[in-house]
């Protein structure tokens, strides 16, 4: 009897006392349901093909525990994927700083009141916070100290929770989660017509100059029963660890192709991966350092999920002769030390931090395939009239080609890009590479062999285009284009002609100044764009220049669109620097749009290049061969005919009626919100409607009620739960009605 007692009160000491849960903002609805099932909350949901899935939440000690997660095939027998789960999480601060390469142009520009420079702080690229003690060239007020670098895990003070359905999905969220300067709830969300599980630490702090990292996941899996995890290495390798080594005292990262790894349970799995692009943020360098993880507790139980690596390593550099290996080598570390910029914590923002799990009734391959959809395979899905395009890549395409011996040299770069769907690259040399401020004869034959070495490598399907990030007369950095090859040098020479015959290259041109480079883009069809704009080299601008000829041009596309910087308590990719840079632009006079970049140096097939990388849908029924005009590519371009995109959204049509603002959109993952934004060339509006009634892996036709009278331009736009999204570019509007 005594013995009875006794365990009858060490159970209710592990499992806590009764929960009791609000479920005031939840509404059934068939295939997403909630329930109290005796002290626990029961949450079940239908989800791809018919598939059925549940799990029972609970709370043990005021932690929050997944009792039972389980999935099963439409009227088959139900698979249990793992009992009392721990939800985990950890974060690393360090002071966020602005970089010295923000402040040189603002020092130009005389904009160094404090004020301004705490606003732009948060735009940094060159910074890593986590280094100590840090370089004194990249941010000022170095050095870093390393009581600056703080370390905290999750804990939790939980005695009940909230159940709310939004749509198609429920949110489970249990209050009292503290992690050292940070605060908030935790959060559990399903979603009806897919397997996702999605776990997030929401919180804030109130710090000021807060940059930090995260690690999210599950412990508690049990070797018996999940016994084993599954990945693929960056090589295609099929991997797996079926823990019958010793503890660990930390998470194992796992450099798992696709930043995927996979619990098998039975003949069911439960597959863990990040937010394809929000969970990351700007680098120099694509290597995989390991995006999820498996840490094995004890005898019987480990725990997975997604983390963030402290410091960057460094990318393989090319390089046959010593001096180009060195040069190369020498640049690789810098950017290892240099470059790592972690999230933005702005302080009272409510930080996001989350991991996915997806509930499968089939194996490790079934699952895998499963997720892999969500982003058609880290590949660009081709769209009958649309070609992919990307811009600014430092490669050194044609010094690599030229250390090699052979301009038939393939770069590492060519097959990642092919292999993603790419069909258009625009690169960016002499960035660091060749005799890019020569008048004329060296930088010239760098130019024929960079033109040449693009032609060899250009096919039915893809075209290279010789670009430049000249960064010359314009002001900031902005990157060029030209329909066709053009010689060009930045500088002219006394004696020395704007255009000349030259008697091995034909034309080309000395510019001297920024008319004359307008004067360069007129003649030969060029384009040129603001490269990351409010930030970088490009700090102040383009709100610098808006009153320049260039600027006014219509040979000045408008900026380039890069998720930077990195904060998870915006709901868009690079909300405020880049779409409110386009909307002040379209303010401000002429159409201008926002093209997306890539602004990296080295990549390899076995890079992570999907997640750090936006691309834009320029439509053209046909892509021109290299020995053809580009101009169809930057008509395209100057007539906004493109949208951007970071893969999983796809906007198939767009127009702007009478009454309405009209579009065709597509997505993988289950979409959040649609919007249109409009301005009148002061002030700028939005509506935002709900799409969360939407099933996953959908398409529909949406109608926005506009009123045209009175606004000068508007843009459409649309993201999903993940935090990715797609942009059209605006529609300025002729002779508004006042």
């Amino acid at each position: 009897m005594l013995r009875t007692t006794f365990l009858f009160l060490l159970a209710g000491l592990v499992k806590g006392a009764a929960m009791t849960c609000d479920l005031g903002g939840y509404k059934a609805q068939p295939g997403l349901t909630a329930a109290m099932a005796g002290e626990d909350l029961r949450v079940s949901w239908t989800g791809t093909r018919g598939e059925e899935l549940r799990a029972l939440f609970g709370i043990a000690q005021g932690v929050p525990v997944i009792r039972e997660m389980a999935a099963r095939k439409a009227g088959g027998a139900w698979t249990v994927l793992g009992k009392e789960l721990t939800p985990e999480f950890d974060v690393v601060s360090g002071v966020r700083r602005i970089s010295n390469q923000q402040l040189a142009p603002l020092k130009i520009l005389n904009r160094l009141d404090p004020e301004y420079l705490e606003q732009e702080k948060w735009k940094v690229f060159w910074d890593s916070p986590l280094r100590i003690p840090g370089n004194a060239s990249t941010n000022p007020g170095l050095p870093r100290l390393p009581e600056e670098v703080r370390r905290a895990k999750a804990s939790y003070q939980a005695n009940g929770c909230t159940v709310k359905t939004d749509g198609a999905r429920i949110e489970i969220g249990f209050p009292g989660l503290s992690m050292g300067i940070f605060s908030g709830s935790l959060q559990f969300t399903v979603y009806r017509g897919t397997n996702l599980l999605r776990q997030e630490a929401i919180a804030k702090t109130e710090e000021k100059s807060v940059a930090y990292k995260y690690n999210a996941g599950l412990r508690g899996f049990n070797t018996a029963t999940s016994g084993r995890v599954l990945w693929q290495d960056v090589a295609r390798g099929e991997q797996k660890y079926e823990f019958g080594g010793a503890l660990n005292t930390e998470g194992v990262a796992l450099r798992a192709r696709n930043r995927m790894a996979v619990v098998e349970s039975g003949s069911g799995a439960v597959a863990v991966f990040p937010s394809p692009h929000k969970f990351f943020f700007a680098r120099e360098i694509e290597l995989n350092l390991g995006y999820v993880y498996y840490r094995r507790d004890s005898a019987d139980s480990f725990a997975v999920g997604v983390r963030q690596a402290e410091v960057e390593e460094m990318y393989r550099p090319h390089g046959v002769s010593e001096e180009i290996w060195r040069k190369r080598s020498n640049q690789s570390r810098s950017f290892g030390m240099a470059n790592f910029a972690l999230y933005n914590a702005p302080p009272g923002t409510w930080q996001r931090m989350a991991a996915y799990y997806y509930l499968s009734p089939g194996g490790a391959a079934a699952a895998r395939e499963a997720v892999l959809a969500f982003t058609h395979g880290d590949k660009y899905k081709p769209m009958p009239g649309y070609q992919v395009a990307v811009s600014h890549f430092h490669t050194a395409f044609h010094e690599a080609a030229l250390d090699a011996g052979t301009l038939d040299y393939q770069a590492p770069w060519i097959p990642t890009f092919r292999a993603m769907g790419i069909n258009i690259a625009m690169m960016s040399d002499f960035h660091g590479d060749g005799h890019a401020d020569d008048p004329g004869p060296l930088r010239f034959a760098d130019q024929q062999a960079y033109f040449e070495a693009s032609r060899r490598h250009s096919d039915r399907d893809f075209l290279i285009m010789p670009g430049e990030e000249p960064d010359a007369n314009f002001g900031g950095h902005y990157t060029m284009v030209f329909p066709k090859p053009v010689f060009w040098s930045h500088v002219r020479e006394a004696g020395q002609q704007f255009e000349e015959t030259d008697p091995k290259y034909g034309k080309v041109y000395h510019v001297g100044n920024a008319a004359e480079e307008l004067e360069l883009l007129r003649r030969e069809g060029g384009l040129v764009w603001q490269a990351h704009p409010r930030t970088k080299g490009s700090s102040g601008y383009p709100e610098a220049i808006r009153e320049t000829e260039y600027f006014k041009s219509d040979r000045y596309l408008g900026a380039s669109y890069q998720s930077l910087p990195a904060d998870l308590s915006e709901q868009r990719l690079c909300e405020s620097r880049c779409l409110g840079t386009l909307d002040d632009m379209n303010q401000w006079g002429a159409p201008k749009y926002l093209f997306s970049e890539g602004d990296t140096y080295a990549k390899f097939p076995d890079d992570e290049t999907y997640p750090h990388l936006l691309v834009n849908y320029v439509k053209l029924d046909r892509l021109p061969r290299h020995d053809e005009s580009w101009s169809p590519i930057l008509t395209a371009m100057r007539e906004g005919s493109f949208f951007v995109t970071s893969g999983e959204v796809l906007i198939k049509s767009q127009a702007v009626e009478a009454g309405a603002v009209t579009a065709e959109v597509e997505w993988t993952y289950p979409l959040d919100f649609v919007e249109i934004v409009w301005g009148d060339g002061a002030t700028t509006g939005n509506k935002v409607v709900s799409a969360r009634d939407k099933a996953p892996f959908g398409s529909a036709r949406f109608r926005i009620p506009f009123e045209a009278a009175g606004k000068k331009w508007v843009r459409f736009a649309a993201w999903d739960s993940a935090g990715n999204g797609a942009l059209a570019q605006p529609v300025h509007l002729m002779n508004p009605k006042k």
